[in-house]
């Protein structure tokens, strides 16, 4: 059975991919939205105001600044999916409730019941050597 290349680049389990599989994973996708839109890559380079150069780095998965992405979204009109992608940390219900309503200002490691002296290797003075 023949697998394609683009359904491959779509059925990336992101929780396990490495950063270049994803980066080219994104990018393809962005390439199909551009084409099932009917938009050249010289007609989205415009409307986001990069060169048409950059549009193919891009769609190839080659690097590109994180303004050149949000250019793109924003001129394929997709750029409120960065919402989804990086949620508002300050929207926590159920963590606002334990902590009275008010707003972290900081993070704070967790108290561990480890935080003993890290152990080590006696120097040889043990009470059952002597």
């Amino acid at each position: 059975m023949e697998v394609n290349q683009q359904d491959m680049a779509y059925n990336i389990d992101f929780t396990v991919a490495a950063s270049d599989r994803i980066e080219a994973a994104l990018c393809k996708r962005l390439e199909s939205i551009r084409i099932s839109r009917n938009i050249t890559q010289v007609q989205l380079a415009m409307t986001a105001g990069v060169s048409p150069r950059t549009i193919g780095r891009l769609e190839k998965g080659q690097g590109v600044s994180m303004d050149t992405f949000i250019r793109v979204l924003t001129a394929l009109g997709i750029q409120q999916n960065l919402e989804v992608l990086l949620p508002d940390p300050t929207v926590r219900p159920i963590e606002r409730v334990d902590i009275g309503g008010a707003e972290r200002k900081r993070a704070r490691p967790g108290s561990s019941s480890d935080d003993r002296a890290p152990w080590s290797w006696g120097d040889g003075e043990d009470e059952d050597e002597q």
